[in-house]
């Protein structure tokens, strides 16, 4: 692998990619973008393995099921590749999942929500990072969501686990910076997959509907120009401000958000 060293933009061509979530959605269209990319290789890798499979054949690489709230098939995965495929130079922890419901929501899908969409890119850092580190550099990319800068109205573990997404990514990027290692956090609003299907109304959707395939090219653009956060809705940059700029306005806006559509279901 010809290392990804600081100072050098990272371009996907002959690059080895591994996408989480691939069967479908987001994980489908990076998968797709990459290969256009001219990426050596893609690993397809999703809990569904016929989805898997057939983004696997779309884009002419290699599908793994898993689990990715299981640390051993994900450990699993990455040996497999890293023996069969060959050194991974870019990791997509994409794979998310999302529960409605307040503190009430039961401990069960707590865990399951904080297994998926935080320790997953835990442990694939975890596994991933001195690997990385001891051949001169990688990139990992963690999806949180909008959720992940402010909240999520009518999801409790959604927006807090999401939150946890964008401080995990901030921590390895600031600890493992200086070995060469590139990280971003992906941070859409509403992007049209199967966990959206049925909730185009929802207030996550207030600033439209994006495909995946133009959240997609917006990772191309963000992993080329190796920046830290990515939006591809223009607009949370501007929520951002408005909440460092004062904090309790801010509080006072999402209450009005969470009285029009506090009732909506995930």
């Amino acid at each position: 692998m010809a290392a990804l060293a600081c100072g050098r933009n990272m371009e996907l061509k002959d690059k080895i990619c591994v996408v989480t979530g691939a069967a479908s959605g987001i994980g489908k269209a990076l998968c797709e973008a990459f290969a256009n990319e001219g990426a050596k290789h893609v690993v397809c890798v999703d809990m569904n393995a016929n989805g898997a499979e057939a983004t696997a054949k779309d884009v002419g690489g290699t599908a793994f099921k898993v689990d990715v709230s299981d640390e051993a098939q994900i450990t699993a995965m990455i040996d497999a590749v890293e023996a069969d495929i060959g050194p991974i130079d870019l990791f997509f922890s994409n794979a998310g999942i999302a529960v409605g419901g307040g503190m009430e929501t039961p401990n069960v899908d707590w865990q399951r929500t904080w297994d998926i969409n935080v320790m997953a890119h835990v442990w694939a850092a975890r596994k991933l990072a001195p690997l990385m580190a001891s051949r001169g550099g990688g990139y990992l990319l963690n999806t949180a969501s909008a959720a992940g800068l402010l909240n999520q109205v009518g999801s409790a573990s959604y927006g807090v686990t999401k939150h946890a997404a964008v401080g995990l990514a901030e921590w390895i990027a600031m600890t493992h910076g200086d070995e060469g290692i590139k990280v971003s956090v992906l941070c859409p609003q509403a992007v049209r997959t199967e966990m959206t299907r049925g909730h185009e109304d929802h207030v996550a959707a207030i600033n439209g509907m994006m495909e995946p395939d133009v959240c997609a090219q917006a990772c191309v653009d963000i992993i080329r120009a190796e920046t830290f956060l990515i939006t591809p809705h223009v607009e949370v940059i501007d929520y951002i401000k408005n909440k460092a700029d004062n904090y309790d306005r801010w509080i006072g806006g999402m209450r009005k958000l969470n009285r029009l559509y506090g009732d909506q279901k995930l």
